[in-house]
């Protein structure tokens, strides 16, 4: 792309002198004289009134002053952009969440990321954890909030652990069970249980199976529903009781009690994630800005 051209044009209209504009240029006389020649011939119009003691715009030169000026100042900006955009500070970041764990953390943290970095936009979209899963492997998401379930069926990935989330058992506080501190599992084996479609989690629907399986019995499934807020509200009715992370009793209605569970059979990362070859520049100032956070916490 040669915009010599244009560049030498807007120089000599300024100057209305080929000598000056020569030196501004830091090039001979008779090369800007080339190129303006080049121009007027391109466009097919004069450009300057020449004659032995000035250099005057012509009426097509005025006009063409002012568009030639605004073509410079856009390719400049262009490439600029360019660079910044491969650097990563211009750009677009997708992230996935789930809608609580990460509540308070994530805020504080796109904020002081903007600030630094306010041409990269950030997108947040919410998502359930089977959903979360199945983006990161379609490269739909460039990083997740998420928990550690099932995370380990997707290849390639890296993450930054930002805190152990126990699970809770959670009952109606009406139940026999609701003033309890802790409940062992094993307790467990006549009660209804309600849980999330397994579609919607796999992951949490296994572990909630798998840590049954490992106290000798098979939970007593009465319902399911494709919302947490569904299966809260079916404890909540009394239809039965149901294993869920603790983070959600931030939103989860007062009748109901979340019991710790003696063991550690239900104990899962909060963590962020994303895919080692993801190629989004804007990604590592993200993560950069992330583990900042992590270290200012921990401090």
């Amino acid at each position: 792309m040669d915009l010599r051209p244009l560049r030498y044009f807007i120089s000599v209209a300024e100057h209305l002198n080929f000598t000056e504009a020569s030196k501004q240029l830091y090039v001979a006389q008779p090369a800007v004289s080339q190129q303006i020649a080049y121009l007027e011939k391109k466009i097919g119009v004069k450009l300057f009134h020449r004659t032995k003691h000035s250099v005057q715009l012509t009426e097509a030169g005025t006009v063409f002053l002012k568009e030639a000026r605004e073509i410079i100042k856009r390719l400049d900006a262009s490439f600029v952009n360019a660079r910044q955009a491969e650097e990563g500070l211009i750009g677009t970041i997708n992230i996935g969440l789930l809608s609580v764990p990460v509540r308070e953390f994530l805020p504080p943290l796109i904020r002081k990321f903007r600030k630094k970095y306010p041409k990269v936009n950030i997108r947040l979209n919410y998502y359930h954890l089977g959903q979360i899963i199945e983006k990161l492997k379609s490269d739909e998401l460039d990083i997740a909030f998420t928990l550690s379930l099932g995370l380990q069926s997707i290849g390639g990935l890296e993450y930054k652990t930002l805190w152990t989330q126990p699970h809770c058992i959670i009952l109606h506080q009406d139940h026999p069970l609701a003033d309890r501190t802790n409940i062992n599992i094993e307790e467990l084996v006549e009660e209804p249980f309600v849980m999330l479609e397994r579609e919607e989690s796999p992951p949490g629907f296994d572990l909630l199976l798998a840590a049954c399986a490992n106290h000798g019995f098979s939970p007593n499934l009465v319902n399911t529903a494709s919302q947490i807020d569904a299966v809260l509200m079916m404890v909540d009715a009394g239809i039965g009781i149901t294993i869920l992370p603790k983070y959600l009793q931030l939103y989860a209605s007062p009748s109901l009690r979340f019991i710790s569970i003696e063991g550690d059979d239900f104990k899962v990362d909060v963590l962020a994630s994303w895919k080692k070859k993801n190629t989004n520049p804007s990604l590592p100032l993200f993560i950069e800005e992330l583990e900042l956070q992590l270290l200012q916490q921990n401090v």
